[in-house]
């Protein structure tokens, strides 16, 4: 059987899924999205993905992958158009997931692999009061009081080319080698005007990489938000870069702060290349080469 290669494009509200991997016995995005495409197409799916979120962690941009009969597609009134699924699943996912976008793509593309770099967002409040209650499902409340500045002093160190694996829950054979390409803070005023009693403040970090591992993201806000309260220094922050294993010191950032908003590809001329390069084993310079390939996420 011949196949041919579908990109969805996929948004979700992480709070009620155990993550996107599939785990028996659980809600996970995956394993939803797999069960409503087999009723779609009549056939097993099996989907890869750009990252695999956490449990609670949210997407407004997420991708993933899937090969396909395309002559099923013709014979499940989709009229051989990926396009199509779109409507089909919007009738049978729930409220909490969303396939925003499906095409084809080139048999080279590859979710995980071909990804050139991935964009999160960390949204919190200072608010004493926690966060909006409109919002409360994608912003964390951090009750403890911190200094902007000093956050993206202590950002602005993280970045570059290092083992994070400070930062990192370790995965067996995969590196932890990452490229921190952003990580900076846009503070938002409280909406209810200067006078308005009490702080509620919102910050929003931005956050890029080549590719992120297990809890990456939420350990680099939970340890820059530590600088920021006083209980670390900046040099303890940059110190981090040089250990070699998960460091108990970090905080984790609660999940539900958290949510992927882009994953950039490259041309497809240049996905073949993309693929091989993610797959190399890397190293830091003047360090010694480090697990596998990049594992995304």
């Amino acid at each position: 059987m011949s196949t041919r290669r579908i990109r969805l494009d996929v948004a979700y509200d992480g709070t009620d899924f155990s993550g996107w991997a599939r785990q028996p016995g659980l809600r996970t995005v995956c394993g939803t999205l797999e069960a409503e495409l087999a009723k779609v197409l009549r056939e097993p799916v099996t989907l890869t993905v750009a990252g695999r979120t956490d449990a609670g962690v949210h997407a407004r941009a997420q991708v993933c992958h899937f090969d396909v009969d395309p002559a099923g597609l013709d014979q499940r009134s989709l009229d051989g158009r990926p396009e199509n699924l779109v409507r089909r699943l919007a009738r049978l996912l729930p409220d909490d997931i969303a396939v925003m976008g499906a095409r084809w793509v080139s048999d080279e593309f590859d979710a995980r692999f071909s990804a050139l770099r991935r964009h999160y967002e960390y949204r919190l409040t200072t608010a004493p009061w926690g966060a909006d209650p409109v919002r409360a499902r994608d912003t964390a409340a951090w009750q403890r009081q911190a200094d902007v500045d000093l956050v993206r002093q202590a950002s602005q160190r993280l970045l570059g080319l290092h083992d994070f694996a400070a930062f990192c829950r370790r995965r067996e054979g995969a590196t932890t080698i990452r490229e921190l390409q952003r990580f900076d803070w846009r503070v938002d005023p409280d909406p209810r005007g200067p006078d308005a009693p009490g702080a509620a403040e919102v910050w929003t970090a931005s956050v890029s990489a080549d590719a992120f591992c297990w809890s990456m993201v939420r350990s680099l806000v939970g340890g820059v938000m530590a600088v920021g309260e006083g209980r670390r220094s900046l040099d303890w922050i940059s110190g981090l870069l040089s250990e070699t294993e998960r460091s108990s010191a970090v905080p984790v950032a609660p999940a539900r702060g958290l949510t992927l908003v882009g994953v950039e590809y490259p041309d497809d001329d240049e996905l073949a290349a993309r693929n091989a390069l993610t797959r190399e084993v890397r190293s830091v310079p003047g360090g010694p080469p480090a697990g596998g390939g990049c594992c995304g996420g």
